[in-house]
């Protein structure tokens, strides 16, 4: 059975002045948020740039879904995971043309496994990267910097 999620999006006046929020009405656990060309293009904290922006949000569904692959594939294995930390990093050019472009996405991971080697947790995190639905959504390549916690 299909089911579709959707996220909502508003943006008033000109690319470098105008101003938008986004929201999951579905959940409406994220509502209004403000995004702006400063929280696309500037410096996190610059002065007026706070909000989010669409690659940061990319990153965190990025780093969500591998999280939740990684468990799902070690579960597989027969490995139970005390914690996975997940972090996606989203690498844009903002020079590019016809303009600025995601260019690839980093995911680094440390996860606590008990009772698995190194080598066996680097081949599940790899099947966890090519099973992510978000990495398969993705046309950019996705590499994997992957730590078992000691």
């Amino acid at each position: 059975m299909a089911f579709k999620r959707y996220a909502d999006a508003v943006w008033q006046g000109d690319l470098q002045a105008g101003a938008g929020t986004m929201s999951t009405p579905q959940s409406g656990l994220f509502a209004d948020q403000a995004y702006s060309f400063k929280t696309r293009f500037g410096e996190p904290g610059e002065s007026g740039s706070r909000g989010t922006n669409p690659e940061e949000l990319l990153a965190a569904a990025h780093a969500g879904c591998f999280s939740m692959a990684l468990s799902a594939v070690l579960g597989k294995e027969g490995f139970t995971p005390e914690r996975i930390q997940t972090r996606a990093e989203v690498s844009m050019d903002p020079g590019m043309d016809p303009g600025p472009t995601v260019t690839g996405v980093k995911l680094v991971v440390e996860a606590a496994v008990p009772g698995i080697d190194a080598e066996r947790f680097q081949s599940i995190a790899e099947a966890a990267k090519a099973g992510c639905v978000i990495s398969r959504a993705l046309s950019v390549p996705v590499s994997l910097d992957a730590t078992l916690a000691s």
